[in-house]
């Protein structure tokens, strides 16, 4: 039975699901935010429908392994979330991903978003896989002290993006601009 390959040096508490390498300058978005918010997580590929007892075997030993949160990124008819979600009690974040057999990839969101009552996914935006990550935190950091203090400086950190845009805005002027 294949297993799933990640580096033991640190422990991931978060995983990063795909259903291939085409999904990668998607899914990237997430790894990046983790890398810099120094969250510890794993990333691999897996299909739905072309690998569904690997799928099964992942889900069913993710919250062993010590994952909290685990996002599931895929296009088309986008099952992974769902099967995954399926088999662990762990949150699932689904990332509907426009892939290149998608219908503008309605198909993604809707297979992620309209799941049945019991088999609940959050479901992200279309190609929304830093908001899955900010997600992921934002749920870490329910039961971690630390990890709260990273999610409070990261808003702090947007706020002073819109500040400084305001700033940056009374440089613009206007025939008719009052402020």
């Amino acid at each position: 039975m294949h297993k799933l390959i990640f580096n033991i040096s640190m422990k991931p508490i978060v995983s990063i699901i795909m259903g291939s390498m085409s999904d990668m300058p998607v899914m990237k978005s997430a790894a990046e935010f983790f890398d810099s918010m120094e969250i510890p997580f794993e990333i691999n590929a897996l299909s739905a429908h072309r690998t569904p007892d690997q799928v099964a075997e992942f889900a069913k030993g993710a919250a062993d392994r010590g994952i909290k949160v685990i996002i599931a990124g895929a296009g088309g008819a986008a099952h992974l979330p769902g099967v995954i979600a399926a088999s662990t009690p762990l949150p699932v974040i689904g990332v509907p991903i426009k892939s290149s057999n998608s219908m503008d990839g309605w198909d993604s969101v809707l297979s992620i978003l309209q799941m049945p009552s019991g088999i609940p996914v959050a479901t992200m935006a279309l190609d929304g896989a830093k908001n899955a990550a900010i997600f992921a935190l934002q749920i870490l950091a329910a039961g971690d002290e630390a990890y709260m203090a990273r999610m409070k400086a990261f808003k702090a950190e947007l706020a002073g993006k819109i500040a400084k845009a305001n700033e940056d805005l009374k440089a613009v002027s206007f025939k008719f601009k009052t402020n």
